[in-house]
């Protein structure tokens, strides 16, 4: 009877107000996955009659995707895609961060420059640096020349500067975001800690690496969470710039992914990427978790 008595009553508030955030995680999210998961095991082309009734083939989409060296080409992509954009833009991000974090007169001028590639869409963006890269009378080309230098010519259309054409724009674009985030956490570090390592005799270098990064740690790892996602997701600039050539060499997993479903309507294969897709991620979510939580013990 005590226990009983004893039992919080029951309060449908918490509840209710979690119900929409719950609803819609169900069916944009965690739905769309399952069924991915589900079609993956099938074949089903609707572009070729005999495939648009789909068929159960098990793990055939995936040896063949493995056993594909366009598909092996398209992550060797992405790899380079990731690894030339996320710590160059983070990094690039805590620079600006410092650099404008300082109470001095126009200031906020230099924050606003910084972060104003982001206020535009990435296809705008993708646009005006489409004129950076163009051949003869292009800004990159016009500057080489100027410094006596001829070639490349073609920046998009050469498949050794392609990937690097794209990943230019995406550090231009992302490095103003992340300073936003780290901007914020820098004004809210305790001031008494610096004061202390100022009187301890702690010189600008000692204090950024023994201080600042140490505290930064948790704002670094929600970058390098969501620089890696954006990543992975963001190819409004390839389809503006190369649209994935010459011959894939700038064709990423999206991409890819984008191709098969609606190019080429292999919604099987298709599946088959969307899954390899959120497998990579959680991956990578799970494991920057874990490492950062270690660190913290």
């Amino acid at each position: 009877m005590q226990s009983q008595a004893a039992r919080k009553p029951f309060k449908p508030l918490p509840y209710l107000l979690t119900l929409p955030t719950a609803v819609f995680v169900a069916v944009f999210t965690v739905w769309p996955v399952l069924l991915s998961i589900y079609q993956s095991f099938f074949r089903q082309r609707m572009n070729i009659a005999k495939f648009r009734e789909p068929s159960f083939i098990g793990l055939e989409n995936y040896i063949d995707l493995l056993n594909d060296p366009y598909f092996i080409k398209v992550i060797g992509n992405t790899l380079k895609y990731i690894i030339g954009t996320v710590p160059i833009s983070i990094l690039l991000g805590f620079l600006f961060a410092l650099l404008v974090n300082r109470k001095v007169r126009g200031v906020g001028f230099f924050r606003l420059a910084f972060f104003h590639p982001m206020v535009l869409p990435m296809v705008s963006a993708a646009t005006v640096w489409l004129f950076f890269f163009t051949p003869d009378y292009g800004l990159f080309n016009t500057a080489l020349r100027f410094l006596g230098y001829n070639g490349p010519q073609n920046w998009t259309g050469n498949p050794n500067l392609a990937i690097l054409s794209v990943i230019i724009v995406a550090i231009w674009k992302n490095s103003g975001y992340y300073m936003i985030f780290y901007l914020a956490g820098l004004q809210n570090l305790p001031t008494d800690v610096f004061e202390a390592a100022a009187l301890d005799g702690a010189n600008g270098w000692q204090t950024l690496w023994q201080i600042t990064f140490p505290l930064m740690r948790r704002t670094t790892l929600f970058i390098s969470t969501i620089a890696f996602i954006d990543a992975f997701r963001t190819v409004d600039h390839i389809f503006v710039l190369t649209s994935g050539g010459p011959s894939r060499a700038s064709t990423v997993l999206l991409f890819e992914l984008w191709s098969q479903r609606f190019e080429y309507q292999d919604i099987g294969v298709s599946a088959a990427i969307t899954v390899i897709f959120v497998v990579i991620l959680l991956a990578f979510t799970i494991t920057n978790f874990i490492v950062s939580e270690r660190k913290e013990a």
